[in-house]
């Protein structure tokens, strides 16, 4: 669905853009495209660009509590510099790559509550307005898809998804946010414990996988979380055993007694550009992770590395096990409406944007 609005900037008679983007989800990493198609106004107006910026609905913690903005995390000039006749048709084609981070928003084509758009920019004489913005559909990597596959075989399900501002220390995260995807434990976990969240940092050579737990506190004991960081390759993913990898990585966080700490926020200091990926060993823990000023210590741990997937998984999990999804709830929001909702809330974001433009 596409939402079209008239250049407010320049009133009654001046060009609009409707953005098209190609259907299907598309890839992290991997190339968007789609045409851009303009209509000239009352007069001759003279396109000096169109841009296209990648928005997403992220939620902040502060000292009064949680609040959402949408945040920008891409921005590309995909045309411009060429004169528009009064009521001609123009369309300018466009092929933009996707950071390699950005966040999934669908898993087998079942949504996860994530808000993402793309908002088009059209200048024209000096005056800029983003009058489109089209729902960007995003689906998981090879690898992430399989990681969250074996968590469904293992009996987690799936509880919600969200973006959060901030950077996670020890990591080379890219973006100002990232996603987390928060899971109800398997049975073999519930005594241990109340939730895992599962974050992915994608770049070109591998990705890190950074794993959550908050563990459950015994009886003269409270509660505290466990974090881990795995890095895992994108060559040879169906080689890999995934299940019993992924067991390994719970085992390995859960029952590491080095985790320690109260309940506190991700570091938002620059991150630490030391990831590390390789081809040879595509999946090995790494030693500390400051989260909540928490050390988390790992070895290595291999599976056997030639096991196939089967049974059920996450994407059943989705659409049967967490029951929102079924019936098309998603973070409080009918499915359904997650289009509308995109406009709403990044339009209400334009008007405070407008504000401190030129």
């Amino acid at each position: 669905m596409v939402f079209k609005r008239l250049l407010g900037s320049l009133g009654v008679g001046g060009p609009t853009v409707d953005t098209v983007l190609d259907p299907g989800a598309v890839l992290p990493g991997g190339h968007l495209s789609g045409q851009a198609h303009l209509k000239g106004g009352d007069a001759d107006f003279t396109i000096e660009h169109i841009t296209l910026e990648l928005v997403a609905r992220v939620e902040a913690e502060h000292d009064g509590g949680e609040s959402e903005g949408a945040v920008v995390f891409d921005r590309f000039t995909v045309g411009g510099s060429f004169r528009l006749a009064a009521g001609e048709l123009h369309s300018v084609p466009f092929s933009v790559m996707l950071p390699w981070e950005t966040p999934i928003s669908e898993l087998y084509g079942q949504g996860l509550g994530i808000v993402l758009g793309v908002r088009t920019e059209l200048a024209v004489a000096g005056a800029k307005d983003k009058g489109d913005l089209d729902q960007l559909a995003v689906r998981p990597l090879p690898a992430q898809e399989a990681i969250l596959e074996a968590l469904g075989q293992l009996g987690f399900g799936f509880k919600s998804a969200d973006l959060e501002l901030g950077r996670i220390g020890g990591t080379g995260q890219q973006l100002p946010f990232y996603q987390e995807i928060e899971l109800t434990p398997a049975p073999q976990y519930a005594h241990q414990v109340n939730e895992i969240e599962v974050t992915f940092l994608a770049g070109p050579a591998g990705m890190e996988v950074v794993l959550e737990a908050d563990k459950r506190g015994g009886l003269f004991s409270g509660g505290h979380d466990a974090v881990s960081r795995f890095t895992v390759s994108h060559h040879g993913v169906e080689q890999i055993n995934w299940s019993a990898e992924v067991d390994g990585w719970i085992r390995q966080m859960i029952e590491h007694r080095a985790s320690y700490g109260g309940h506190g926020s991700y570091g938002h200091g620059e991150p630490h550009h030391g990831g590390h990926y390789g081809h040879g060993d595509p999946y090995a823990t790494h030693g500390t992770h400051p989260h909540k000023d928490e050390h988390s210590h790992g070895g290595h741990h291999h599976g056997d590395g030639h096991g196939h997937r089967s049974g059920p998984g996450m994407g059943t999990a989705i659409a049967a096990g967490a029951a929102g999804l079924a019936v098309g709830v998603v973070g409080g929001m009918v499915a359904a409406e997650v289009v509308d909702e995109v406009g709403d809330f990044f339009e209400g974001d334009d008007e405070e944007e407008g504000g401190g433009e030129d």
